[in-house]
C-alpha cells in the first residue's frame, strides 16, 4: 500500500492548481498502473510552500521474516549485476538539487527529475520477487538518490567489501554517456544486486523473460575500494570508507526559535454553528475526495477502510489480521514550538492508529526543513527531532526508517528568503489482531451516546478556529501530555479490540465540534449535543487539546464505558445523543447537508478555477 503527504502553497497562488493536478495525476497514474493501492495521506495548504511544495510518499509492504533480503555486498569475486531500465541522463544531480536553495533566475535546476515508467517498475518488481524465490541473491538494493554511486558504495560498505565496476557494460539509452553521468544518473526502475557465482545465467533468464535489461557490470573485491573502469581507463579508485563513513559531519550552530506569546482570550463568534460551516469548508478541512477518487485505493481488494477516516486499514491474506496506516504532522504547531510540534506529530499518528483499533508498531519520518545553515532553522530541526524521539520512547512507537530534506527555501522578489514551515511528516503503522473488530468514524445508529474521551481545556493557540474565524496565526500550540496519550489511547483501543466499540474518531484539526461534524457527514446521522456548564462554548468546541477521542456507543452500554474510564483514570463524559439529520447545539442547529455540500465542493471548485 502507498500513502502520501502533500503540502501546497496558497490555494489562490497562480501555480497551485497546476501543481495539485500534476502531482495527483502522477501519483494516481503510477500507483494505478503498478497495481498498488494508494490508501491514505494528507494534503495541506500554506503560503510558506508557495515556492517549494512537498511531495512525501510512504510505501508499506509485507515480508516473510525468513525471506528478508539485505543490501550487503559480501564476499570477493561475486558478480555485480545491473537490472531494470537503461540508464539515461535524467535525474543527474537530483540529490544535490535537493540540498540547494532556489534563487531567482535558477529555475533551470528544477528539471533534474527522473522520468518514471510504472509498467517497467511492475515488471521489475515481479522479476525481483521471482529471483528472490531462489537462493541466488547475496545482496540487492535499488538505485535511488545518486543512482549507481549510492547503491554500489552502500552495498560495499555494508558487506565490508570492495566493488569494481566496468562502466561500458552499464546499459545506456543515450549515446556518449560518461562514467560520471552513469554513476550519478537517477533513472528509475533499476536495481543493483550481487549474485552467487555461477547463478548469472539463471538470473538472466528471469529478467529477459520479463523484458528487462540484465548486465554483469562488475565484481566484488576484498580491497574495500570502489574502482570504476571505463574502456580500460581507471576513472575512480577510492576507499569505500571515504564515501560511506568519512563524509563531513556538520555541527551546525543552532538557537531556539522565539516562541509566540501566550494567546490572549479570543472573543466568541457570532454563531458557533456558523463558524462550523466555515471551518468544514476551509482549505485544511475540506474533503479530499477529489484527490483520492483518482487513486485506485481498492486494487487487490484488501483495503477495508478507505481514505477519509483516521487511518487506512489493509488486511493480511490468510489471517484475521490487518495493518492500520496513517500519515500525520501539523506544521503550524512545529513552527510555533518545534519541540511540542514534534511530540504532537507522533502523538497524532499514535491516536489515528488507536482510533481504528490498531496497536501502534512503528514510525517512518520524512523531515522537511529549511536552510540548516541558519541557526534558527537548525534550532527547529534539533528541537523537532528531540520531540519526535521523546514521544516515540514514551509511546513505544519506534522510528525504523525515514529521510531528510533540507534547504527548502525560496528567494522572494523583495530579496528575503521564504522557508517552508518545518514539516516532519510522520508515517505510522499498526497491527490489528482481528480486522472484523475495526472502528470507523461514521455514526452507526440513532439514539447512541456521544462520549468524549480526554480532557478539554479549550486551547485555541495555533488552532484552525483562530486562523479561519479570528484571522490570526499566533499563540502556542496545544501542549502534549504523553502519559495521557498512552493512557487514553490504550483505553480506547481496548474497547475496540473487545468488540465494545465500532465508532471512534480522534480530535485534531478544528477541535471537537469538527470531529463530531465529520462523523455526522460520514454517516448522514446527526447529533444533539450541549456545551458543558462552566465552559466557554467556542473554546470547548474548537480548542485543539490533544489526547482526545469521540466515541458513539449504544445508550445501554454508555454507563459501563464511563465506569471503566473512571476506573482507568481516563476522563470521559457524555456530550449528547446521535439522531436526525442535524447538528443541534444549545438550541441552534445546522443540517448535515448544509455542512457537507460546501465541505465536498471546495476542492472541486478550486480545481475548476
Amino acid at each position: 500500500a502507498m500513502l502520501n503527504a502533500l503540502r501546497f502553497g496558497e490555494p489562490n497562488h497562480p501555480k497551485t492548481r497546476h501543481l495539485i493536478a500534476g502531482v495527483v495525476s502522477g501519483i494516481g497514474s503510477y500507483g494505478n498502473c503498478m497495481g498498488v493501492p494508494t490508501v491514505g495521506g494528507e494534503v495541506n495548504f500554506h503560503k510558506a510552500y508557495n515556492g517549494n511544495i512537498l511531495v512525501n510518499a510512504m510505501c508499506v509492504g509485507l515480508a516473510r521474516t525468513d525471506n528478508i533480503w539485505l543490501s550487503a555486498a559480501k564476499g570477493a569475486g561475486n558478480p555485480v549485476v545491473y537490472v531494470g531500465s537503461k540508464t539515461g541522463r535524467d535525474g543527474i544531480h537530483g540529490a544535490t538539487m535537493a540540498s540547494a536553495e532556489f534563487t531567482e533566475g535558477e529555475d533551470d535546476k528544477r528539471p533534474t527529475v527522473q522520468v518514471g515508467d510504472p509498467f517497467t517498475e511492475k515488471l521489475l518488481l515481479e522479476a525481483c520477487l521471482e529471483l528472490m524465490a531462489t537462493d541466488a541473491i547475496i545482496g540487492i538494493q535499488d538505485m535511488g538518490a545518486a543512482g549507481l554511486t549510492s547503491s554500489s558504495v552502500e552495498m560495499a560498505d555494508k558487506g565490508s567489501s570492495g566493488i569494481e565496476l566496468h562502466m561500458e557494460k552499464v546499459p545506456c539509452r543515450e549515446p556518449g554517456m560518461t562514467a560520471y553521468e552513469m554513476m550519478l544518473s537517477e533513472s528509475q526502475e533499476r536495481m543493483l544486486m550481487v549474485l552467487k557465482p555461477g547463478r548469472e545465467a539463471e538470473a538472466e533468464r528471469i529478467f529477459r523473460k520479463w523484458e528487462l535489461d540484465f548486465a554483469v557490470i562488475g565484481k566484488t573485491t576484498d580491497t574495500k575500494r570502489i574502482v570504476l573502469i571505463h574502456h580500460g581507463k581507471t576513472m575512480c579508485d577510492l576507499p569505500v570508507d571515504v564515501l560511506a563513513n568519512e563524509a563531513p559531519q556538520y555541527k551546525r550552530p543552532w538557537v531556539e526559535p522565539p516562541k509566540p506569546a501566550v494567546l490572549a482570550p479570543i472573543a466568541p463568534p457570532a454563531s458557533i454553528l456558523g463558524a462550523l460551516k466555515t471551518l468544514v469548508a476551509c482549505p485544511d478541512l475540506a474533503s479530499r475526495r477529489w484527490i483520492w477518487e483518482q487513486y485506485d485505493y481498492s486494487v487487490m481488494a484488501d483495503t477495508i477502510q478507505k481514505p477519509g477516516g483516521d487511518a487506512a486499514v489493509v488486511r493480511i491474506h490468510g489471517t484475521k489480521k490487518a495493518v492500520a496506516l496513517t500519515t500525520d504532522v501539523t506544521p503550524r504547531y512545529v513552527q510555533a514550538d518545534p519541540y511540542q510540534g514534534g511530540l504532537q506529530a507522533i502523538a497524532e499518528a499514535y491516536r489515528n492508529i488507536n482510533a481504528v483499533g490498531g496497536t501502534p508498531l512503528s514510525v517512518t519520518d520524512n523531515l522537511n526543513f529549511g536552510n540548516p545553515q541558519k541557526p534558527e532553522i537548525m534550532g527547529q530541526f534539533a528541537l523537532a527531532v528531540k520531540g519526535l524521539g521523546d514521544a516515540c520512547r514514551a509511546l513505544d512507537f519506534p522510528v525504523v526508517s525515514g529521510n531528510v530534506s533540507l534547504y527548502n527555501e525560496t528567494l522572494l522578489p523583495n530579496g528575503t528568503y521564504q522557508n517552508i514551515l518545518p514539516t516532519p511528516a510522520i508515517g505510522g503503522v499498526g497491527l490489528m489482531k482481528d480486522s472484523a473488530r475495526m472502528a470507523t468514524i461514521a455514526f452507526k445508529a440513532e439514539g447512541e451516546a456521544v462520549i468524549l474521551v480526554g480532557e478539554s481545556k479549550g486551547h485555541l493557540g495555533q488552532s484552525l478556529y483562530l486562523r479561519e474565524i479570528a484571522k490570526r496565526e499566533d499563540g502556542l500550540p496545544p501542549p502534549v501530555d504523553l502519559k495521557a496519550e498512552r493512557r487514553n489511547g490504550e483505553f480506547v483501543r481496548g474497547l475496540i479490540e473487545r468488540g465494545e466499540l465500532t465508532t471512534c474518531h480522534d480530535c485534531s484539526d478544528g477541535g471537537l465540534l469538527v470531529a463530531i461534524a465529520e462523523m455526522a457527514m460520514a454517516s448522514g446521522i446527526g447529533a444533539e449535543i450541549a456545551t458543558p456548564a462552566g465552559t466557554q462554548a467556542h473554546e470547548f468546541w474548537y480548542g485543539e487539546d490533544q489526547a482526545r477521542y469521540v466515541l458513539a456507543v449504544p445508550l445501554g452500554k454508555s454507563g459501563a464505558i464511563l465506569a471503566a474510564a473512571q476506573s482507568a483514570g481516563v476522563p470521559a463524559q457524555i456530550l449528547g445523543m446521535t439522531g436526525g439529520g442535524l447538528i443541534a447545539l444549545d438550541g441552534s442547529n445546522v443540517s448535515i447537508r448544509a455542512l457537507k455540500d460546501p465541505h465536498e465542493a471546495w476542492l472541486p471548485e478550486l480545481m475548476r478555477g
